[in-house]
């Protein structure tokens, strides 16, 4: 196992740091309480494919906008496409949020809740097919915008370093590297260079309708 693989590379632009929370709201938010749980997951780097678990409290996605070292175990690594042969790395024990472009969890990555509490995190949100440009991949699937925001406004500095991309498909070339039946990829803003509205069947930018002219002009 090489050492320093999982070396972070400086971004133009990297997100804000995000606000630290009080221990009284952490303690009373469902997503942030409970005990740590091994929780499975599915990341790339710009080389790499791994495979394990991870020991956190919460949400998968919470765990990662954090910025801290995640402990992990059973842990296995490959070449980045789906499908490839993955080898046990039983040296790796933590990793760096910052290090990884893309991550999946399975149906353990959110914690327990109630119907209530499931229906209380549900807020007005505009869809938008988008494709995502993390080089070496291309990601292709839905954002969710609040209302007034458009999907460029992601290039912009966030609290949130992950973003969940819907019914996705990521890319490196012409090869799918994310498995299939994956529901949510998890992308990091750190290493977005581009976004574009597409088609979502096709994945192609979508035509921009050209506006009417201009007075005195033809």
């Amino acid at each position: 196992m090489p050492f320093g693989f999982l070396k972070r590379k400086p971004a133009a632009v990297a997100p804000a740091a995000p606000t630290a929370a009080t221990p009284s709201s952490a303690s009373s938010d469902p997503m942030h309480r409970g005990s740590p749980r091994g929780v499975s997951f599915t990341a790339l780097t710009e080389e790499w494919r791994l495979r394990g678990r991870m020991e956190i409290n919460g949400r998968l996605s919470d765990a990662l906008n954090r910025r801290e070292a995640i402990a992990i175990t059973d842990v296995s690594w490959g070449p980045p496409e789906a499908g490839a042969q993955l080898d046990p790395a039983p040296g790796l024990k933590s990793v760096d949020p910052y290090d990884l472009i893309l991550v999946t969890g399975g149906g353990d990555s959110l914690p327990p809740l109630s119907e209530t509490e499931r229906a209380a995190l549900k807020v007005h949100k505009v869809p938008y097919s988008v494709g995502l440009e993390l080089p070496p991949f291309r990601v292709v699937g839905t954002v969710y915008m609040h209302p007034g925001s458009e999907p460029e406004r992601l290039l912009d500095r966030s609290t949130e370093m992950f973003l969940p991309v819907i019914d996705a498909v990521a890319r490196l070339g012409d090869n799918a590297v994310s498995d299939e039946g994956e529901e949510v990829i998890l992308v990091n803003r750190f290493y977005l260079r581009g976004v574009a509205q597409v088609d979502q069947g096709t994945g192609e930018p979508l035509e921009r309708t050209p506006g009417p002219p201009r007075a005195g002009h033809d």
